[in-house]
């Protein structure tokens, strides 16, 4: 008898440190530095689980997962959204993970953009919420109420960075963090007061800098190229802004903006209507939102690009001088097209 219970003993201690080991070995078979798993119906969760990770990119021993998920009440506990398996993890890990509902922060990367559709498409590529659910919250005024803003304004919101929220997050929840991150902006490095000296709202900056953002890439002449807006501005003239064009008729391939262009009836066409667009034409980088901030003080009211095509421009106080430089630079551009057709010729 005493000889039975030993070995009965032993059987399970060997039983338990197997299956100890089993818990506490790798338990993934990917290869990739990663997984990510989706859990978008709490009613179903270990059905969804069990089917992303079975088969060669899941884990090992899922039939001890499904067992112990079970005993542990894991499903009662876990909700919707993201989770991400790390290559290497171990079943112990992994299971609770899922028991804590650890999930995963999905990124919502914003750099430049021009539309609502844009960020909508962002958005629906990130997180559950689809592009088109996300498009409507954005083009209806009565969704983008409570945040202070309208189809022409939300697009400031958007400060470029990259914003961490739940992978189930709601398009209200998304909107929100946008825009407190927003308020923060504006309340550091005395942004707000920056805006009040030039006599200008934040929201009227960020138009600005959306110009400025679409005029170069050239981030020392960001200063100046504001300069030149702002100047015309103050001296209730006409923006003239190209971007705003193509913005207004939707096709930013424009590449020469000709005299048929600037016929389009709209608001954000600032030949036509004196001021600023109602909204921005794309989310501006921080340095250029400082760049308008910060912009020098001339009597610039005009530039156009260089003639050495160096992608950089000549600035003017006076409309003669201007004309001069956009001479220079029509001959330039007429000489580099005869060559380039020549040589297409050959």
């Amino acid at each position: 008898m005493k000889k039975i219970l030993a070995t009965i003993l032993i059987l399970l201690i060997l039983v338990g440190a197997i299956g100890y080991a089993m818990l506490g070995l790798n338990s993934t078979k990917f290869e990739a530095p990663h997984k990510y798993v989706f859990i978008s119906n709490k009613s179903n969760a270990k059905d969804t689980i069990i089917s992303q990770l079975s088969g060669a990119e899941g884990i090992k021993n899922i039939g001890l997962f499904s067992f112990l998920t079970d005993r542990l009440h894991v499903w009662d506990r876990v909700k919707s959204g993201r989770f991400e398996i790390k290559k290497g993890a171990s079943l112990k890990s992994i299971i609770m993970m899922f028991r804590r509902n650890d999930q995963a922060p999905a990124k919502l990367i914003i750099n430049k953009l021009r539309t609502r559709a844009d960020l909508a498409g962002l958005i629906g590529r990130q997180f559950k919420i689809d592009s088109l659910t996300a498009l409507n919250y954005l083009d209806n005024n009565d969704s983008l109420k409570f945040l202070g803003v309208d189809t022409n304004t939300v697009m400031s919101l958007a400060i470029p960075d990259t914003y961490l929220l739940n992978w189930n997050s709601s398009m209200r929840a998304i909107m929100e963090r946008l825009q407190d991150y927003q308020k923060d902006f504006w309340a550091s490095d005395n942004r707000t007061a920056k805006a009040t000296k030039l006599g200008l709202t934040p929201l009227q900056v960020y138009i600005f800098a959306s110009i400025v953002e679409e005029e170069t890439n050239t981030n020392a002449e960001k200063g100046n190229i504001a300069s030149v807006y702002y100047n015309r501005y103050k001296g209730d003239m006409a923006l003239g802004a190209d971007p705003t064009i193509r913005f207004a008729l939707n096709d930013f391939t424009i590449k020469r903006v000709l005299s048929g262009h600037l016929q389009v009836q709209s608001p954000y066409n600032t030949y036509k209507n004196k001021g600023l667009p109602p909204g921005p034409i794309c989310t501006p980088s921080k340095k250029t939102i400082d760049a308008v901030l910060n912009q020098p003080t001339t009597k610039y009211l005009f530039f156009v690009a260089k003639s050495d095509f160096s992608g950089t421009h000549e600035f003017s106080e006076t409309f003669q001088q201007h004309v001069t430089y956009a001479n220079q630079y029509r001959e330039a551009l007429d000489k580099r097209m005869a060559a380039k057709d020549s040589a297409q010729k050959q």
